[in-house]
């Protein structure tokens, strides 16, 4: 394909096609020349840096500042090996829209309508839109423990962090907002310090980090749930939105994959290392007192800070804290705001200006100032809230990791991107262990008294099941001839090879054939669809009891 023919793409927003403007640097639109030196990709590396840092630590947002402090306080560094397991986790699942984003120019949610339909994009959406509302409050909850530790009024600090929030994203300039997601970035690093100050074992930190082992003399049941929400509050539905839209807003395209996969890897990192930091000052400063074993609420954290490690690093662990909330609310509604602006195709870019792009800026602002809003309202059920929340991402995840997984296999789509035999064996492993964990982090929300002997049997009965409708699927393929391999050649002629992977992009949707899926495929969406409307039926009844009968 010729680089002019390249121009007839998917894009819906005319914004989303020009000029790179990072926060670091710029790369002009018609610069193609190739980056052959190490000193030349050295220079394009800090204009493409941003998504990948902003999606990454963004989720290390107040939920996981919780869930780690939970896990620090509760089992010591018992659990930090569980964080070594998630990283290919989330290497895969934010590259595969790293892809998505930079060939099809097109957003996550806009994607699974045309490819799914109505009824699993209006699913998609609606969820997202729920789901990332209830998280927003989440992020403002801990900014009032932030404001509470360290003096400030909780009613002029909330409303402050909500105008800054609003602020930050308004200026019609992309570039503006990604220089304040860096700093933002850049003081997630305040967590740091907090570790050197308390100084944990390292020896012990290293030997928990790539041991897997159980904390000893502790309910099954409990640690489990534990090790649920650490992979829910690190492996996000909302990450795969905001990242491929946020890809597609600041122009990248096929020929800077590479680099966005360096900014996703530095990423992660920095996210891996918060959650280190995290537990492990919370199991050195915690070991031996009181509170350990018995854990609040990051507020309680930071104070237990204070008391055994001095005032400074409780400081800077509610600096983090208020750092990391600020950035969560302003990465989720923003994944808000462009799915909508994507299935509706109205104007949805942070190079227009909010009167240029009013639906898509009310949405974002629309969810902080609600946020803010029922933070602030004396009553507000926010235990019920924060609880509705993990359930919900519990129940969620599997799906939309499977959508991606779908939509990367699709060579309408992504052409010769699409997943290799390897990625994917991997990543439909990676689905199986989501499903069940989901199942077992909806089945103990609804039932908290469930026995060890359940957790074991789901785990135990879901990888049979799997395996057993996996294999009998497969040898219905073989035996009838049938292949769902939607895939380009697997050794394109080696001249053409470069060229057709950097230059090639998405024909317009309008242009797509209907997407086809496997026979193995169209099972495992019907069991989706029934676990989902089973799961989201007991999980809304269970939130309604807790809401009216206080159980």
């Amino acid at each position: 394909m010729t680089e002019s023919k390249t121009t007839q793409t998917a894009i819906l927003d005319s914004a989303h096609a020009g000029d790179i403007h990072g926060a670091l640097g710029s790369i002009a639109r018609d610069d193609t020349a190739p980056r052959a030196t190490l000193l030349a990709r050295l220079k394009t590396l800090p204009a493409i840096v941003g998504p990948g840092l902003i999606v990454m630590v963004g989720d290390n947002d107040a939920g996981a500042f919780g869930t780690y402090t939970q896990a620090g306080q509760n089992y010591g560094t018992t659990l930090l090996w569980t964080l070594l397991l998630l990283i290919p986790v989330l290497y895969v699942n934010q590259e595969m829209v790293v892809r998505l984003g930079a060939i099809t120019g097109v957003g996550h949610a806009r994607l699974i309508f045309e490819r799914f339909g109505k009824f699993w994009g209006t699913f998609s959406v609606i969820d997202l839109l729920v789901l990332n509302a209830l998280t927003i409050v989440t992020e403002f909850i801990g900014i009032t423990f932030a404001l509470h530790f360290l003096g400030v009024s909780q009613f002029w600090g909330v409303l402050a962090s909500a105008v800054i929030v609003m602020l930050a994203v308004s200026t019609g300039d992309f570039r503006r907002f990604e220089r304040f997601g860096i700093v933002l970035v850049a003081g997630s690093l305040l967590l740091v310090p907090v570790i050197l100050m308390v100084h944990p074992p390292v020896g012990q930190i290293a030997a928990d980090f790539f041991v897997p082992k159980m904390p000893q003399d502790a309910k099954l049941s409990e640690v489990m749930l534990l090790i649920v929400a650490i992979v829910g509050t690190t492996v996000a539905p909302w990450q795969l939105f905001f990242q491929q839209s946020y890809i597609v807003d600041k122009r990248i395209t096929p020929r800077f994959i590479r680099y966005e996969r360096m900014d996703l890897c530095i990423g992660i990192v920095l996210v891996v290392v918060g959650a280190v930091a995290m537990i492990s000052f919370c199991a050195a400063v915690f070991a031996g007192k009181p509170e350990f074993g018995n854990y609040t609420d990051a507020l309680g954290t930071a104070v237990g800070l204070e008391t055994y490690a001095g005032r400074l690093p409780a400081v800077l662990f509610a600096l983090a804290l208020l750092d990391a909330c600020i950035i969560g609310a302003a990465a989720v509604s923003l994944a808000t705001a462009y799915a909508i602006g994507d299935v509706f195709a109205v104007k949805h870019s942070l190079h227009r200006k909010p009167w240029d792009a009013k639906g898509f800026y009310s949405v974002y602002c629309g969810l902080i100032v609600l946020a803010a809003a029922l933070v602030l309202t004396p009553g507000t059920p926010l235990g019920l809230l924060t609880n509705a929340v993990q359930t919900l991402a519990g129940v969620l995840l599997p799906s939309a990791t499977v959508f991606l997984l779908l939509l990367c296999n699709d060579r309408h789509i992504l052409g010769p991107w699409v997943n290799s035999t390897k990625l994917n064996l991997f990543t439909g492993a990676m689905v199986a262990g989501l499903v069940m964990l989901s199942v077992i982090l909806t089945a103990a929300v609804l039932f908290p008294n469930l026995g060890e002997a359940w957790i074991i049997g789901i785990l135990v009965g879901g990888s049979l099941l799997a395996l057993l409708v996996t294999a009998a699927v497969k040898f219905y393929e073989m035996s009838s001839g049938r292949h769902a391999s939607f895939r380009f050649k697997r050794k394109p002629p080696r001249e053409s090879f470069h060229v057709d992977r950097d230059s090639w992009r998405m024909p317009p949707l309008d242009r797509l054939p209907p997407a086809r899926l496997s026979p193995l495929s169209r099972i495992w969406m019907i069991v989706l669809r029934g676990y989902l409307v089973v799961a989201a039926g007991l999980v809304l009844l269970r939130i309604v009891q807790l809401a009216t009968v206080g159980a």
